[in-house]
């Protein structure tokens, strides 16, 4: 099956120093481009994090610090990695709520955005834990019958969540799906980008670490804490302390851009 795609999809995996988004670095990033007439254009670096990798990081990817030492930096790359993604939406395994944020956090620490005004994502993982809930090895072997023996190698993953993909939509394109929460069902697994992004998200983020979601009547409201549930506006009219403490605090740079740009709404 090939799919339908009205511009470039890049699937993409990153190997990192940890699961932090907002202090962990990228140590391996592989991309892979589909086009829309079906041609594939892959690219895989190793990037030196410019810090120790933990011995756990290293047993699990298998890159450790020797492997690194010569290799770019990611802000020496950031613009080559811009020029790749181009317009393209974006697609992973668990990347709306990993490899996503830490790829936008890595481009503002350089001083780059990744504009996603007008870019859509579609998370492989979500659309499995709905469907089969499991892991890569496990959706690897079930929907594409192998056996992911490369598994924690960027190039493999990608490439793997790739087929697994197109696999999904062959296995799913007529089967019927109810939301546990509201009892509606439908047929969500369709050959279209949008229609798999929806499907694939499970908050409407406003930032890519959920901790700014939008409500039933498309206001930003707090994901966590003591205000949990209350918009945004409110908080920082009510609280413009909180504000600053967000800003000082452990937040991934985009948390933070995108509060500021809702505080500045409150100028006006």
């Amino acid at each position: 099956m090939k799919l339908n795609l009205e511009r470039p999809i890049v699937f993409f995996d990153l190997e990192t120093t940890g699961l932090n988004v907002g202090k962990d670095k990228i140590v391996e990033i592989s991309m892979l481009k589909v086009m829309p007439d079906g041609e594939e254009i892959t690219r895989t670096q190793i990037l030196n994090p410019g810090c120790h990798i933990p011995r756990e990081c290293s047993e699990v990817h298998g890159i450790w610090d020797k492997d690194v030492q010569d290799k770019p930096h990611f802000e020496e790359l950031a613009d080559e990695f811009l020029d790749f993604i181009g317009d393209a939406d974006l697609a992973g395994f668990n990347s709306n709520k990993f490899d996503i944020p830490l790829l936008v956090e890595e481009f503002l620490r350089c001083d780059r955005h990744l504009d996603f005004r007008n870019r859509r994502t579609i998370d492989v993982q979500n659309i499995f834990h709905r469907m089969e809930p499991r892991n890569l090895v496990a959706a690897y072997k079930l929907y594409c019958g192998k056996d992911l023996t490369d598994a924690h190698e960027a190039a493999a993953d990608t490439r793997a969540t790739y087929e697994v993909l197109l696999a999904q939509l062959e296995k799913y394109q007529n089967t019927e799906y109810e939301d546990r929460k509201t009892g509606i069902k439908s047929i969500p697994i369709q050959n279209d980008v949008k229609a798999l992004s929806s499907f694939s998200s499970e908050t409407r983020s406003v930032d890519f670490a959920s901790h700014i979601v939008f409500n039933d009547n498309d206001e930003e409201v707090f994901n966590f804490g003591k205000y949990k549930g209350l918009t945004v506006e409110s908080v920082f009219r009510k609280e413009p302390s909180y504000y600053a403490w967000m800003m000082n605090a452990d937040f991934p740079l985009y948390t933070k851009e995108v509060i500021t740009r809702i505080k500045s709404r409150l100028m006006f």
